[in-house]
């Protein structure tokens, strides 16, 4: 008797019979080659813009003196470069609805290594005018794409990302002030080789997008697959959303949209209100630092006479002491909570602020500004992050479960080119929201990763990235403007304000990430 072939089965698609079945409608599944190099090029962008900032900022003094500007020119020079600024997140928020992210903030890295030189090396007062509006532009496309890149990675992760991706911000911000302080007495011009550092991070390999396979372009298409049995989030799931439907051209799902991924559902609407609080915490912020990071060195040079090459003092250890507590402000949050954390911040740094106000010597000042930094590091990085999670959905207010695959997604994909959306789905486990928007289960091998509404979240946190520019504006223009005549006086103005944080701290604790 013959024996019978046996013919080998046909490999099917995902090799899961259960796999279609546990995908949620409405969500869509992509692989990611590799979130470390992703989160590697995140943090060198935050790396450039803090280098590059500060790099200015301690310089001015300079250009005080170089242009012959007094505090009320520097203001209304500040103003221009922030409202461009807004001017800038606002492009950025359209486009990355378009393109995405990664693309608009390499726009953003390559406009800075233009107008680094120019402002350094300006002939004229045109000139310099020029680069410093250019930077603004520049500024503005860097601040919202990469926060959008972090808000991304820290719903893949499903950790907190946002505080050391800060951190990085500070650490460029840190390098630059060790630079000025031993350049210091060299010729400005020395200052045109900070766009090297802009230059180089540009190439970088950042978040890939996502391409449609329907609907609005650069947007996520709805996985196909059968309607949701018991165990299957769906696309009226809490946190989960459907990324391509009911989007308007502004980015963000209106509450009378449908849903592509559940034909007459209406995904969940913004909801401003708790933002709108964070944002406030972020404008108290944000003045702070403005106030900090502009007018400290000018407030060394012009108070007390400090010598010229060590006016960047008021910037150094503000950055030294921000980095220490934002490098370890993931374990600070899951260990005592965002609450507390920002109302003893908001307590200690009023008291910083007094004491810079009140110093009787550019030293004091100093240590004034040390205090400073460590007392607000963390408002910045939970506001995005807060925000972020909000943005995602009502799964943050309700946590379900870590997510255990966001951590360790591999795909196809490269770098920031564009992505398919086909997907495997999970290979095993029953999948379920979690309060950062992605699906988490237990997946073994290919390490799929469900995307949140990207597109929603990115066009919110450019939005919210707003509030970033309503705080500089208090912090560089008021303070010119109240310590015209003495600037002890525009320093007891934020000593007051950032008080507020204290009945504003729990909006920021709205769908925290529980303890892994």
């Amino acid at each position: 008797m013959k024996a019978k072939k046996l013919r080998p089965r046909k490999r099917e698609e995902g090799r899961n019979p259960g796999a279609g079945a546990n995908r949620p409608v409405g969500c869509a599944v992509m692989r990611i080659t590799s979130l470390t190099s992703a989160r590697i090029a995140v943090a060198a962008a935050f790396f450039a813009q803090g280098f590059v900032f500060i790099s200015l900022t301690t310089r001015l003094p300079r250009f005080l003196e170089q242009w012959g500007m007094d505090e009320v020119a520097l203001s209304l020079l500040l103003l221009m470069m922030v409202l461009l600024a807004g001017v800038g997140s606002l492009v950025a928020e359209r486009a990355a609805h378009r393109i995405g992210s990664a693309p608009m903030l390499r726009l953003g890295l390559a406009l800075m290594v233009v107008a680094v030189p120019t402002i350094t090396v300006a002939p004229a007062m045109a000139f310099f005018v020029g680069g410093v509006a250019l930077y603004g532009l520049a500024l503005g496309l860097v601040d919202a794409t990469t926060n959008m890149q972090a808000v991304d990675l820290e719903h893949r992760y499903g950790r907190p990302i946002l505080p050391s991706s800060h951190g990085y911000w500070t650490t460029g911000g840190i390098t630059a002030a060790i630079i000025a302080l031993a350049t210091g007495r060299l010729s400005p011009e020395v200052g045109a080789a900070v766009a090297v550092v802009p230059l180089a991070i540009a190439f970088a390999r950042f978040l890939p997008r996502v391409v449609s396979g329907a609907g609005a372009p650069g947007l996520v298409s709805p996985v196909p697959g059968p309607t949701p049995g018991p165990t299957t989030a769906g696309a009226g799931s809490p946190g989960v959303h459907s990324p391509s439907g009911g989007i308007p051209s502004s980015g963000i799902p209106s509450s009378g949209s449908p849903s592509a991924g559940s034909p007459g559902s209406t995904p969940a609407p913004v909801p401003w209100r708790p933002i709108w609080l964070v944002g406030a915490g972020l404008v108290v912020f944000y003045m702070v630092d403005t106030t900090a990071s502009a007018w400290g060195p000018v407030y060394l040079a012009r108070s007390f006479d400090a010598p010229g090459n060590l006016v960047a003092l008021a910037t150094f250890p503000y950055l030294v002491t921000s980095i220490v507590v934002r490098l370890a402000g993931g374990q600070l949050v899951t260990r005592f909570g965002v609450v507390l954390l920002l109302r003893i911040g908001a307590v200690v740094a009023c008291g910083a602020l007094t004491l810079v106000a009140l110093a009787p010597t550019w030293q004091v000042a100093v240590a004034g500004f040390t205090i400073l930094g460590a007392a607000v590091a963390l408002v910045a990085p939970l506001s995005f992050s807060a925000a972020g999670r909000i943005a995602s959905g009502p799964a943050s207010d309700a946590v379900s479960g870590p997510a255990s695959s966001a951590a360790s997604g591999r795909a196809d994909g490269g770098a920031d080119g564009a992505v398919p959306a086909e997907a495997s789905g999970l290979t095993s486990g029953t999948a379920s929201a979690n309060a950062w928007g992605t699906v988490s289960g237990t997946a073994s091998g290919t390490g799929d990763v469900v995307e949140p509404d990207r597109a929603r979240t990115d066009a919110v946190i450019a939005r919210f990235n707003q509030f970033n520019y309503v705080g500089a504006l208090l912090g560089s223009v008021l303070t010119g403007f109240v310590g015209a005549e003495n600037l002890r006086l525009g320093f007891a103005l934020p000593a007051v304000l950032v008080l507020a944080l204290v009945p504003l701290a729990p909006a920021f604790a709205r769908g925290a990430l529980s303890r892994r």
